[in-house]
């Protein structure tokens, strides 16, 4: 894992030059923040390397996230972009990752902020920004290394521009004998009425209902929600092909997926709501659904010195 000791804690202005984004950090180092010379925001905390907020220029939060929240380290964050890794949900017949907690490590580990990049051209509207997050075998606690014994490495980057936020993750096998995981973007949206919502760009797609005694379905038209909702879905097309959400008709998120095969619908609703102590307001669920894009359904096998790249690209 690269380690960068004197980490750059903002962009420096070049006069002469358009106004390029700023980077710098906050609550004591914590968090990761960029700004856009258009004003388009993203903040990162680094327990998990979740994203917590992205705003557009107007100041809109486009990401879900539960006023119950806790962003200081003690446990995963309810809401914004978790990172889901190893293993998702858990897996106890699984014995590679048996032992490990609920949605594994990678979302309840400090990430390492590896620096930053950004382009500009002669419009500042075209300026974008790109933070590097490092996730290590080195870098784990004992108790985690024990749990999951694997040489590994990650790099974790979040991309914002002024149309779009992507996320990328690269997961290199640093080890001598082959690895087996799941990974999955836990992806928060903010919506005005998940009443008055349809998904679409996954008709025809076979998908497991995990609310209901995980029977395998099939998707017939738009999905609608109605109720508790849990479902995975091996989407029937290519993942270039977008899950778009539309709200009363109108298209509030485009998501198209890169090497990431399952896409995973999740709202809780009333009663899962009422349940979870981090969940407020628990009418919230009225406000957010979770588009996860991921591979879950069974595992991806990395030989040594192989590296798996998959990542997401949420826009309007």
């Amino acid at each position: 894992m690269v380690d960068r000791r004197n980490k750059p804690m903002a962009l420096a202005t070049t006069p002469g030059l358009p106004p390029q984004p700023q980077v710098h950090f906050s609550h004591g180092n914590s968090r990761v923040i960029a700004v856009l010379p258009t004003g388009d925001s993203v903040e990162v905390l680094l327990y998990g390397a979740t994203v917590t907020s992205w705003k557009d220029r107007f100041g809109t939060e486009r990401l879900w996230r539960s006023d119950a929240a806790k962003l200081d380290g003690s446990k995963p964050v309810r809401g914004g972009i978790p990172l889901v890794f190893p293993v998702f949900g858990t897996s106890p017949d699984h014995a590679a990752t048996a032992k490990l907690p609920q949605h594994g490590f990678a979302r309840t580990s400090r990430w390492e902020f590896l620096g930053k990049s950004s382009s500009e051209s002669a419009g500042a509207s075209d300026s974008s920004v790109k933070l590097d997050f490092g996730l290590s075998s080195n870098t784990l606690d004992d108790n985690t290394k024990a749990l999951w014994p694997y040489t590994f490495s990650i790099i974790y980057s979040v991309t914002l521009t002024p149309e779009h936020l992507g996320t990328s993750i690269v997961i290199t096998n640093d080890g001598d004998q082959p690895i087996e995981f799941q990974v999955l973007m836990h992806t928060y949206l903010r919506i005005s009425d998940i009443t008055k919502i349809q998904v679409t760009g996954l008709e025809g797609s076979d998908y497991v209902d995990k609310v209901d005694a995980a029977q395998a379905k099939k998707q017939s038209g738009a999905i609608t929600i109605a109720g508790e909702t849990d479902r995975v879905y091996s989407p029937a097309t290519d993942p270039t092909k977008p899950v778009i959400i539309t709200e009363e008709g109108e298209t509030v998120f485009n998501i198209v997926r890169d090497n990431l095969k399952d896409v995973v619908v999740w709202n809780p609703w009333t009663d899962k709501a009422a349940g979870m102590g981090d969940f407020e307001p628990k009418d919230g669920f009225k406000n957010m659904i979770c588009i996860e894009a991921g591979s879950v359904k069974g595992w991806v096998t990395l030989d040594p010195s192989d590296a798996f790249e998959g990542a997401q690209t949420i826009s309007d």
